[in-house]
């Protein structure tokens, strides 16, 4: 589990084949803050733009880590099959501060980047969510992008999806990778757990006869 604070901005800096057909996942070795791996052990869980992998091998002197990704996850996310700034959390502990929402570092899908503009001190990021998304977004409700912690500030129900807006304060945007968005960008999107749960508690049975 983690909360969508993000606790260091890394780089992916190499991307290796784990085989020679489509079928076969990539590598990442990712490069971390000074001092970031000091606390971290092999096979730990580490979100990468909101995604949860596992840590295959680390050298915190160096201050880079690998995982390896499937195929699969390679196709349902965005940001993972090319080099760049990635945002990174670490798995929450117990005795944790709960400072954004419960995340679980599953991808539900990915959206696109319609707008991302200063608007006063602030920034103001919008994203067009794939239709299926549409009916767990909700006014002052909670989403993650790209493993960050947001709140909805409006939703429009379109025929090509769900576009919503969120305000970025300056903190946020200097302190993750959402600075890198723009227009066209894919970013992944995790929706509320509870919005999840109350799905699936207001459908169970429905289709019973």
């Amino acid at each position: 589990m983690f909360t969508g604070i993000i606790t260091g901005v890394g780089r992916i800096a190499a991307i290796d084949d784990l085989g020679s057909s489509q079928q076969h996942g990539k590598r990442l070795t990712i490069t971390a803050p000074a001092g970031y791996l000091d606390d971290v052990g092999l096979g730990d869980s580490i979100a990468l733009n909101g995604a949860c992998m596992t840590v295959t091998s680390l050298d915190a002197n160096a201050g880079h880590f690998t995982i390896e990704i499937s195929a699969e996850s390679l196709d349902k996310t965005a940001g993972l099959a090319q080099p760049g700034p990635v945002n990174l959390e670490k798995a929450l502990r117990a005795q944790d501060r709960l400072g954004g929402h419960l995340v679980s570092g599953h991808v539900d899908g990915v959206g696109a980047v319609t707008r991302m503009a200063p608007v006063g001190e602030s920034w103001e990021l919008r994203i067009l969510a794939p239709q299926a998304l549409g009916k767990y977004l909700a006014y002052k409700g909670s989403i993650t992008v790209n493993g960050v912690s947001l709140t909805v500030n409006t939703i429009e129900d379109r025929a090509d999806g769900c576009e919503l807006s969120i305000n970025l304060i300056p903190h946020t945007v200097e302190n993750t990778a959402l600075h890198a968005l723009k227009a066209g960008s894919r970013v992944n999107l995790e929706i509320d757990l509870i919005a999840r749960y109350v799905e699936r508690m207001l459908g169970a049975g429905k289709a019973l006869p």
